[in-house]
């Protein structure tokens, strides 16, 4: 498959697609308007928005996948062993960030049940809690490793990539999700809170369609899969 810069730019949108699509299935799940306890208002969503949710999952890793093919033609250049690490990794952190939405379908039910059955809602969803956070566990160690490579590679200029990319790669604003979410309140602070591991992929995708925008013709169509 060859590649042109209308191609890089349309595989870096699905990137973004994919992250604005997951970030509407947590708004499924956590907004509302008077209240802040994340699990209280899932217990509250309606069965529509926990299906739809759902859903969300399946079509945003899919759309990130496709978004997994524009950061190829950017990390090209580098080792094939260095880049065929971050791929994995970057494919294996896509497809988890589906498989743990998905997952909280189950808290979600579990914390519906409890509210309708006023059974206690934190003991109602421990155990789907405690899976879900088994599978984050999983993928943290990978993301420490593709951190590493990925920022070596940009900042020595192995990439197609500028250096400033490394500012918008998801461990700082990672890194900062403590210190963001203790200064926000309100409907601020579950847009921006209940969204955030979506939200900081967005803004990935839409810095890295940015950088690649004006990528050479020669470049881009000389890369071939």
């Amino acid at each position: 498959m060859k590649i042109n810069r209308l191609w890089v730019r349309i595989l870096g949108v699905f990137g973004v697609l994919g992250g604005l699509t997951l970030f509407a299935g947590d708004m499924l799940f956590y907004y509302d308007p008077v209240s802040t306890d994340l699990r209280l208002n899932m217990g509250h969503a309606s069965d529509i928005r926990i299906i739809t949710s759902g859903i969300t999952a399946l079509l945003a890793t899919w759309f990130y996948m496709l978004g997994l093919v524009h950061i190829y033609y950017a990390l090209r250049p580098t080792k094939a062993v260095l880049r065929n690490i971050m791929l994995i990794s970057f494919g294996a952190i896509f497809i988890s960030y589906g498989i743990v939405h998905g997952s909280y379908v189950a808290i979600a039910t579990s914390a519906k049940l409890a509210v309708q059955n006023n059974l206690d809602l934190n003991g109602a969803v421990s155990l789907a809690t405690k899976a879900n956070n088994v599978l984050r566990l999983i993928v943290y160690p990978i993301f420490g490793v593709l951190s590493i490579l990925f920022i070596l590679q940009v900042w020595h200029r192995k990439t197609l990539y500028p250096r400033w990319i490394i500012f918008f790669y998801p461990l700082i604003p990672f890194l900062l999700q403590g210190f963001i979410c203790k200064i926000l309140s309100g409907k601020t602070w579950i847009i921006v809170c209940g969204g955030y591991l979506n939200l900081i992929l967005v803004i990935f995708f839409a810095a890295s369609t940015i950088a690649l925008w004006n990528i050479k013709e020669e470049t881009a169509s000389t890369l071939e899969m």
